[in-house]
């Protein structure tokens, strides 16, 4: 009776600590217990052991039924984090999660190519680059049928059909594509530079950007032309380089049909037809059509010349100026003329002397009607006729019509005299006296007497022996 009482109990409380016992069994174990007196024991025992059988599966199934509970307990809170990163406190809903985060800290990249030995942080990033080395490309475009190697890719440039623009800049309202182009945006604003240069100190925005940099301090130029071996650091300029050999200019001016290797040329080109220059200095006025050329400009009134010749030290607001200088070291003259095979250390050199072969003379002054090759040389002769003589000396405030005649007038307060003859070691201030004295040592006598035929060593002694001798 006393086990019965318990089984009676069992069915009100319906669940112990370590069963759950279903109600529709409890009769069959009531009646089971009340006739266990009168049972042969063989039978009884037979009983006992399919009952502890029963009460075991009851067990398991209570012990699943918690464990789906608690399942169903996680899923109903998608969004919850319970693992946090000790580095940066950013958390997660999973440990897995986790882990691969705190590769960004580590710096770990355990997923290695067979192929180039390039590591990455993600099985997943492993294999999209994988696709590089076989080609496969399974994701297209229905539009225009171009094909990527991933379905992210491919849904970013589906925006360029559709135009879509998710990501909206909240200081100026702009709006991108994709969200990295954002973030790289929205450093114009805050100003913020995280890459930096370990040799100059140079912040750059973008870490390509660093990378490329660091190329002018290395001298790298993995890229190479396989038709004449020249060498850059950047891709894309091997790949303009490469139009040179084929002549290809696939970009054309619609105005006036001139051809280039780059749209980014063609339009810069096309702001001469319609004389757009956007962007102005603040300081002088000055209208310039692309920003970089306002950049270089502002030199001019910062005094800044970032770019220095390693041979002697001279520096340069731009560094076409400084490559141009460093030729005055080689010997470098790579533009020669095709008629009387004199080389030149620049092109535009190369164009005026040019016109010496044609007589062409294309600027002409308006006051006398001389005309000239080249405009520096109208602006120089204009001078004659209005008097001008802009540049000034600070210590005497004799003024001179061209800037080069100021530096060599300056030379007389300095005492600097840069030309030394090899042969006595005599110093001068101009190169010209140099070149005379050297005919002492040289025995030459270019300048000859019209009357009397005698030779003299420079122009200005030959017109006093004329003078002197009233030939």
């Amino acid at each position: 009776m006393e086990g019965l009482h318990s089984l009676k109990h069992l069915v009100l409380k319906q669940e112990t600590d370590d069963i759950l016992v279903i109600p529709s069994t409890v009769d069959e174990l009531v009646q089971d217990q009340e006739g266990n007196n009168s049972e042969d024991p063989r039978k009884r025992r037979d009983k006992e052991q399919k009952q502890n059988k029963r009460c075991k599966k009851t067990k398991q199934w209570k012990i699943k039924t918690d464990s789906s509970k608690q399942k169903s307990d996680k899923n109903a809170h998608p969004d919850q984090k319970l693992y946090s990163c000790k580095v940066c406190d950013k958390t997660f809903s999973r440990n897995s999660h986790l882990t691969k985060h705190m590769r960004t800290h580590s710096g770990e990249k355990p997923f290695t190519c067979s192929t180039c030995g390039r590591s990455f942080s993600k099985q997943s990033a492993l294999k999209n680059h994988m696709m590089i080395h076989t080609g496969e490309k399974p994701f297209s475009c229905d539009t225009c049928e171009k094909s990527f190697p991933s379905k992210p890719r491919l849904t970013l440039h589906m925006r360029i059909h559709t135009g879509e623009k998710p990501f909206s800049c909240g200081s100026c309202g702009r709006s991108f594509q994709c969200k990295a182009h954002l973030i790289r945006h929205i450093m114009v604003h805050t100003g913020e530079k995280p890459f930096s240069c370990v040799t100059c100190g140079k912040g750059f925005a973008r870490r390509f950007s660093l990378i490329y940099h660091m190329r002018t301090h290395t001298g790298q130029k993995p890229f190479c032309c396989v038709n004449c071996g020249r060498c850059f650091g950047f891709k894309s300029s091997l790949t303009r380089h490469i139009m040179t050999h084929r002549s290809e200019k696939p970009f054309s001016c619609v105005t006036c049909r001139k051809q280039f290797t780059r749209k980014s040329y063609l339009l810069l080109h096309m702001k001469t037809h319609n004389g757009e220059k956007p962007f102005f200095c603040v300081t002088c006025g000055k209208s310039f059509s692309r920003k970089h050329i306002l950049n270089v400009h502002m030199r001019i009134h910062s005094g800044e010349k970032p770019f220095s010749c390693v041979s002697c030290g001279k520096s340069f607001s731009r560094k076409d100026s400084l490559n141009v200088h460093m030729r005055y070291h080689t010997g470098e003259r790579p533009f020669s003329c095709g008629m009387c095979g004199n080389s030149f250390t620049i092109k535009q050199t190369l164009n005026d002397h040019m016109k010496i072969h044609t007589d062409q003379k294309s600027f002409s002054c308006e006051a006398c009607g001389k005309s000239f090759r080249l405009k520096m040389h109208l602006l120089d002769h204009m001078t004659i006729h209005t008097g001008e003589k802009p540049f000034s000396c600070g210590s005497c405030e004799k003024s001179f019509i061209k800037k080069g005649h100021l530096n060599v007038h300056m030379r007389i307060h300095t005492g600097e005299k840069p030309f030394t003859c090899e042969t006595c070691g005599k110093s001068f201030i101009k190169k010209g006296h140099l070149n005379v004295h050297m005919r002492i040592h040289t025995g030459e006598k270019p300048f000859t007497c019209g009357t009397c035929g005698k030779n003299l060593v420079n122009w200005s002694l030959s017109m006093q022996f004329i003078t002197f001798f009233q030939h």
